[in-house]
């Protein structure tokens, strides 16, 4: 019987602060529901800006994508900037990408200032080609990317393979504005922040039968009822709305630390990788010397054995030094992924919000656009959200599209090379 796997992500973060239930709270200016990156995000804000803030989580802070991130801190979205415009409009693009080109900035700069325990690495990220035709792919985004000012630099097979260790890369896109964090760790320090704001927290409860009346939100939380001015839904790829988005599963699995005589060569600088592959896969170090190899799929069915055979012989692929060693950490998250691959804000009704379909670019995209909506569910002004919001949003077949990227990755892990073409 194949042993459980634990994520490595919620044994390594610092304890997180106990949950303390507000028994006389009964009425607060934003009512936020969901504890990830989005959520704890708006609370902050909205707390230092003076409001009273709950946070309710059904589960515990970081519970869902927040706690089982990849922790690549990536600047704009997973499309390039011509294939946004393409989707947006050219104004709405512009608007878009140049408010999450700052995501990175923002979360250093709130891990920096808050003083987050969260193995904080602001050097970069590699985009790696694992083929010819991914470097064509990363010649394409290069070219749009710097056409839109973004600092990125395209290297050659030689600089990308020396700057991962790996000759199974045919070349790379860099972005110094990215980087790494321990996602569960950021999460628990935002949470931890969010409450010396101010903003009150609720694990362990879930938020049902949200509804407007007498201008005031009106929300089941567990046996009592709370009411609030203003609202935000931030679940994302966890909420019971699965027909906005595809449900996208990425599992990771890691290593014990590793010695340094053995970590020398293996990503010397500490940039976070993924690569253009049609099942992508990512690959990281942490703060001990953990390597983290990740890809599509879930770990949660029967055939999961699947992807931890690949992710062994992925991981010596990449790293043959490593034959031998063991990956003995395992975990998976969802992805909610929109059909176009853009994120949405839409209004739930007068003064709330909920965002999702980020498309794994959770922890930027997650603080900023908590911020924003914060901002506006609190003023009324929509004139700083990132994107504009929207009063509905289907997307279609998200079921058997979910069905058909984890059916995809089964198959290309079990039947597929590991080398690149």
């Amino acid at each position: 019987m194949t042993r459980p796997l634990q994520n490595l992500w919620h044994q390594t973060a610092p304890a997180a602060d106990p949950s303390v239930e507000p028994r006389e709270l009964s009425h607060v200016d934003l009512l936020v529901i969901g504890g990830g990156f989005t959520g704890l995000s708006a609370a902050l804000h909205a707390a230092r800006d003076g409001a009273s803030v709950l946070v309710v989580e059904a589960e515990h802070i970081g519970f869902g994508g927040s706690g089982r991130n990849v922790g690549l801190v990536n600047a704009g979205l997973w499309l390039p900037p011509g294939d946004v415009a393409k989707a947006m409009g050219t104004e709405a693009a512009t608007r878009l990408t140049q408010a999450l080109a700052g995501g990175p900035a923002m979360v250093f700069d709130l891990v920096e200032t808050l003083q987050i325990p969260c193995e904080a690495v602001r050097n970069g990220t590699l985009h790696c080609a694992h083929s010819a035709s991914g470097m064509r792919d990363l010649e394409r985004r290069y070219a749009q990317l710097s056409g839109a000012g973004a600092p990125v630099d395209l290297l050659d097979a030689a600089e990308a393979r020396r700057r991962v260790g790996s000759d199974r890369v045919h070349g790379a896109l860099f972005d110094p504005r990215a980087g790494t964090v321990q996602p569960m760790a950021y999460a628990r320090g935002l949470a931890r922040a969010a409450r010396s704001a101010g903003a009150r927290i609720l694990e362990g409860v879930r938020a049902t039968g949200m509804r407007h009346e007498n201008g005031v939100w009106t929300v089941s939380v567990g046996t009592r009822t709370i009411t609030a001015d203003a609202l935000i839904e931030a679940t994302n790829a966890y909420g019971t709305t699965p027909a906005r988005f595809a449900p996208l599963n990425f599992f990771q699995m890691a290593t014990d630390p590793l010695p340094e005589d053995v970590l020398r060569d293996i990503m010397p600088g500490g940039e976070g990788c993924w690569d253009t592959a049609l099942v992508m896969s990512s690959f990281r170090r942490d703060a001990e010397g953990r390597i983290i190899v990740g890809a599509i799929g879930g770990m949660d069915h029967a055939l999961s054995g699947l992807h931890r055979h690949w992710a062994k012989r992925k991981l010596v692929s990449l790293f043959p030094q490593l034959k031998g060693v063991e990956l003995t950490h395992g975990w998976s998250g969802v992805i909610a992924n929109t059909s176009d691959h853009i994120p949405k804000i839409q209004r739930l009704g007068p003064r709330a919000y909920t965002a999702f379909g980020y498309s794994g670019r959770g922890i930027g995209t997650g603080t900023l656009f908590g911020r924003d909506m914060a901002h506006a569910a609190l003023s009324g002004d929509e004139s700083g959200l990132p994107v504009a919001a929207i009063d509905t949003y289907t997307d279609r077949f998200t079921t058997l599209r979910g069905l058909w990227y984890e059916s995809g990755a089964l198959a290309a892990h079990a039947l597929g090379s590991v080398r690149p073409g």
